[in-house]
């Protein structure tokens, strides 16, 4: 059974909801109370807790709403340019993301670490994301077939890892050229 969709103006409220937990998150205010979560987004505490019952399930939207995002730009990008460009500007985009976005990430993470479940259908759906930019790229010639996205992942987890480092963003560049390199596939 499908939920129904919501309402005009139970769609606004819930996207005041999410931008302002957003913005909260990336700041790094997340020990605030949960109430005043709704008087910042102007809704009333009775809307917050229709839509989120707990600060984990606001969290978990704002992780959802973000990873679609991001997927939906890897499917993009793969769907529009030639396959070695889609993979470098979803990487790239990726590490830029992270670095603009580097509070909510934190955050997430934090608020998220006991959503194993989600975390792991989250991770799922990037992988399958990365999955399609790299069979692109074995299906134009460009990429070597023999690595997958575990590993194009893991290099990313190592990337947001190391961000928040002072100077991290010029070395993450220097990472994604490397994971680049490391993938293009070499003629015999």
């Amino acid at each position: 059974m499908t939920a129904r969709p919501l309402r005009a103006d139970a769609r606004r409220n819930r996207d005041a909801l999410l931008a302002k937990a957003r913005e909260l998150f990336a700041g790094g205010c997340f020990d605030m109370r949960f109430d005043d979560f709704a008087k910042l987004a102007g809704v009333g505490v009775g809307t917050l807790y229709r839509h989120f019952p707990t600060r984990e399930a606001l969290a978990e939207a704002v992780y959802r709403e973000e990873l679609t995002a991001i997927c939906a730009q890897a499917r993009e990008l793969r769907d529009t340019l030639p396959a070695t460009e889609a993979l470098a500007a979803f990487l790239r985009g990726f590490v830029d993301h992270l670095h603009r976005n580097e509070g909510l990430a934190r955050t997430l993470a934090t608020l998220m670490a006991t959503r194993t479940g989600t975390l792991a259908d989250g991770g799922r759906e990037l992988g399958e994301a990365v999955t399609g930019l790299l069979t692109a790229g074995v299906e134009q010639g460009a990429v070597r077939d023999d690595v997958g996205a575990g590993a194009v992942l893991m290099a990313l987890q190592g990337i947001c890892v190391a961000c928040g480092e002072p100077g991290s963003r010029a070395d993450a560049d220097g990472v994604v050229t490397l994971i680049l390199d490391g993938l293009r596939r070499r003629t015999p």
